[in-house]
């Protein structure tokens, strides 16, 4: 049972940036680390499996590094003023340093002892500056670090921008037109300008990110227009040379050298990464179609991986050879989540828009994309002025055996294209699978479409509502052939009202009643007949939200208006129930309660309130859950229901509350962070543990560890308590693996034997009969009998002498001699395997 005094908070739900600023390897290249939110994120680079976070930081992390005297910890910095020290193996918080400036970007280099650099603003929010941060050694948690040294000023306070280089005998800094480079011994700065863009001929100069040859003097910094210059000799603010190298036909976003510095890495918005060998024109080598523009390239200290991050929130792992991996997709953040969110009912995935003309199913226990749907089916060009396809509407139906969407491209006010897709799902292939195609199923803008759930119904039925002032009523039909074994989707019924424009539509729970909203009024039609049976209407302006009661409130209709106003009308009576003044932004029911869930926006952010149709009071009202503004909320099922038992917490209890910010942060109400429940247990994080365990390790190793704990148990305390058979993790695992996987018989016999020969319960002494193989009992080890006769005396006085408490029984025999035995079966056989 959850614990009153647990009061609920809204918690960040994953799906968080992977790719807002560089990964970083591990020395080992086993892991890779991504900041994530206010998180850290560690994952393997070969199984792309979380098997870390590490959290602390109390507000957006924003750089990451190893430390580089020790290649098992990890460095942090974040805008909360702190850099953190992790131990990541362990997933343990060794020290804080507060350094009191809000931190955007962390560095470190071998040769600069207790220091780290870090990039600061101060006075004007625009101008930046890199500092040296002394941190000094104390044997506290938390320590003050207010020692700063003065590096660079007018920076960018991008991490691209600023390089080290030579093993840290000067740092280069980037910005606008100028490339600034800081010397540490002579304490020299060098400033060199390129042309700026009044001259059209180079109007794209500016710098956009910087990269430092690790053995040579040699700067290499992308441009705006594409170019990638090499800087040599620029010590000498007079000798200095560049030459260029071109083929991205876009701005450069990262740069990167190769550990010996044989080979530089770019890539930009083309999806290419382009590795220049020798720093040759000519000797190039390409990996193309990576799926979105690059934004941060990242290379292993052993220099055999490397990692790109992708505007579409992933991260690819490339081996040396330019070959991808491992993928660690994170939720794509779209440009606008036109579809809204949905919960797919087989998977339990969030499943929202993705990648252009994508749907994308999220998995929110896992906090990783399970697979994309590629609904618009044709090549997206990446290009500003071309205006492409967009998925504008979805839904599931039937229990997720079908699913409708919505695409829809207009380049002028005439000329609009649509096209309505309904998709059934494959049992062999595990997806969806094309059925129907329709275009231009309305004439103008499709508004809403929703399914008819409801288990009486036999027949799929679909209802689309639009902007033409119209809505229909589509049909799963099986007349498509001769044969009648094809089935398609066909219009059945259509209908309007006094040519408004039809904004939503949705069925009843128990699928009797229709309910679609033309502008300021509501109608009510018949599923059977489609007849028109009432109408609702309070001129409060045009309905936004609407929605039926489920369960014993399901004779109620609940309608948001776009003028702050929410009305209950009672289906029985025709009448209006109740009404408030609240300006609703996003309202969803639970389809496991009563309850729903409405966002109302406020002049300081957003509130939710939590109710009844049947009652006007609120259940919980929370206000301020976030700073900005609710664009989409859904409520998902729990695998394992709560057990709130206070009246405000109870609406939590069967399904959890997922929202979507403005900004594109999903985030839930809960007691902790659903981080802490992926997050594995600080024991569990050792490097080979963080591996999937195989079938074989959960029959042999795990079962062989707890039987010798228990046996220990049974030799102290003389009881032998063995668990049940259905118990024994070894016989279940045994009969669910598949036969190819496991070891030979002869292997497992003895093992499977006598896991099943000692029961949980022990015959008394009186059943034991006379007959006992005696000569047997001398061929055991003597000294084992005396020690264990001895321990069993020792142990039976004592429990005598504690006053009269649950007396043990003195072993029979016969179980003395199987418990010898079970002792000395050979495992030795496991370690050859």
């Amino acid at each position: 049972m959850v614990e009153e005094e647990e009061n609920l908070r809204v918690v960040r739900s994953g799906g968080s940036e992977l790719n807002f600023r560089r990964a970083v390897f591990s020395a080992d290249s086993k892991y890779i680390f991504c900041v994530s939110g206010d998180f850290v994120k560690v994952y393997s680079s070969a199984t792309e499996e979380c098997v870390h976070v590490l959290q602390g930081h109390r507000n957006l992390v924003t750089g990451i590094q190893l430390n580089p005297n020790n290649h098992l910890q990890l460095y942090s910095c974040s805008f909360d003023g702190t850099i953190k020290l992790w131990d990541y193996l362990d997933g343990i918080l060794i020290k804080t340093f507060i350094v009191g400036h809000k931190l955007h970007a962390l560095f470190t280099h071998a040769n600069a002892e207790d220091s780290v650099f870090v990039t600061i603003n101060k006075e004007k929010p625009d101008v930046f500056q890199l500092v040296s941060v002394k941190l000094p050694k104390s044997s506290s948690q938390e320590i003050e670090a207010e020692e700063l040294s003065f590096v660079l000023d007018y920076i960018n306070q991008s991490p691209k921008c600023i390089a080290f280089g030579n093993g840290g005998e000067y740092v280069a800094a980037v910005r606008d037109f100028y490339l600034s480079v800081y010397f540490f011994k002579r304490k020299k700065t060098s400033r060199f300008t390129l042309s700026s863009s009044r001259n059209k001929k180079h109007a794209k100069n500016n710098f956009t990110c910087v990269a430092c040859h690790p053995k040579e003097d040699c700067i290499a910094t992308g441009h705006k227009d594409g170019k990638i210059r090499l800087w040599r000799n620029f010590d000498d603010d007079k000798k200095y040379t560049y030459t260029c190298l071109h083929w991205h036909h876009d701005r450069v976003m990262d740069l990167a050298f190769s550990v010996t510095g044989t080979s530089l890495l770019s890539g930009g918005r083309e999806s290419v990464l382009v590795e220049w060998r020798d720093a040759a024109e000519k000797n190039k080598e390409f990996l193309p179609r990576l799926g979105a523009t690059i934004e941060h390239i990242s290379v292993s200290p052993a220099g055999d991986l490397f990692c790109t991050s992708h505007s579409d929130n992933k991260i690819i792992v490339i081996h040396r050879n330019l070959e991808a991996s491992a993928v660690i997709q994170g939720l794509v953040k779209d440009s606008s989540i036109l579809t809204g969110l949905m919960i797919d009912p087989r998977t339990k995935a969030l499943v929202l828009n993705g990648k252009p003309g994508h749907l994308q199913f999220y998995s929110l226990q896992s906090d990783k994309q399970l697979y994309n749907l590629d609904i618009v089916q044709q090549e997206y060009i990446n290009d500003y002025g071309l205006i492409q396809s967009q998925l504008t509407r979805a839904a599931f139906g039937c229990y997720g055996n079908w699913l409708a969407t919505v695409e829809q491209r207009q380049e002028k006010e005439t000329e609009l294209e649509l096209q309505m897709k309904l998709w059934t799902y494959n049992k062999k292939t595990q997806g969806f699978v094309l059925n129907t195609k329709v275009n231009m199923p309305h004439e103008d803008h499709i508004t809403a479409l929703c399914f008819c759930n409801a288990e009486k119904y036999e027949t799929p039925t679909l209802v689309t509502a639009s902007k033409d002032g119209h809505f229909k009523v589509w049909i799963l039909t099986d007349d498509s052939d001769i044969y009648k074994e094809a089935v398609g989707w066909t219009c059945d019924f259509m209908g309007s009202y006094h040519k408004y424009q039809a904004t939503n539509c949705c069925f009843s729970e128990d699928g009797s009643l229709l309910a679609v909203s033309f502008e300021e009024i509501i109608t009510m039609w018949d599923s059977e007949t489609w007849e028109l049976k009432c109408t609702f209407c309070q001129r409060t302006g045009n309905i936004r939200h609407l929605c039926f009661g489920r369960l014993t409130c399901s004779k109620y209709l609940l309608g948001a208006t776009e003028n702050g106003i929410l009305c209950c009308w009672n289906l029985l009576s025709c009448t209006l129930e109740w009404s408030t003044k609240l300006n609703i932004t996003v309202m969803e029911p639970d389809p496991n309660s009563e309850h729903v869930a409405a966002v109302s926006k406020s002049s300081v952010g957003s509130d939710l309130f939590v109710f009844k149709p049947s009652e006007p009071r609120p259940l919980y009202v929370q206000k301020n859950i976030c700073r900005e503004e609710v664009q989409w909320g859904v409520f998902v099922p729990r695998d394992v229901p709560e057990s709130f038992t206070s009246e405000a917490h109870q609406w939590l209890n069967r399904s959890q509350f997922y929202f979507l910010t403005k900004s594109q942060s999903l985030l839930t109400f809960g007691t902790k962070s659903p981080e802490e429940k992926l997050t594995p247990t600080n024991k569990q994080l050792l490097a080979e543990e963080s591996l999937p365990a195989a079938p074989l390790y959960f029959i042999l190793g795990k079962h062989r560890q707890q039987q010798g704990e228990k046996l220990n148990e049974t030799l102290e305390n003389q009881l032998v308590q063995l668990p049940l058979t259905e118990k024994i993790p070894a016989i279940s695992e045994l009969l669910h693996t598949p036969a190819h996987v496991l070891p030979s018989a002869s292997f497992l016999c003895s093992m499977f034997v006598n896991s099943l020969l000692l029961s949980k319960k022990t015959k008394s002494t009186e059943e034991i009969p006379d007959d006992v193989d005696m000569e047997e009992e001398k061929e055991s080890d003597s000294s084992d009998e005396n020690d264990f006769t001895g321990k069993d005396q020792n142990t039976n006085t004592t429990d005598l002498a504690e006053g009269g408490e649950d007396i043990i029984h003195q072993l029979s025999k016969s179980e003395e001699k199987e418990l010898r035995k079970f002792r000395k079966v050979d495992y030795s056989w496991i370690v050859a395997l």
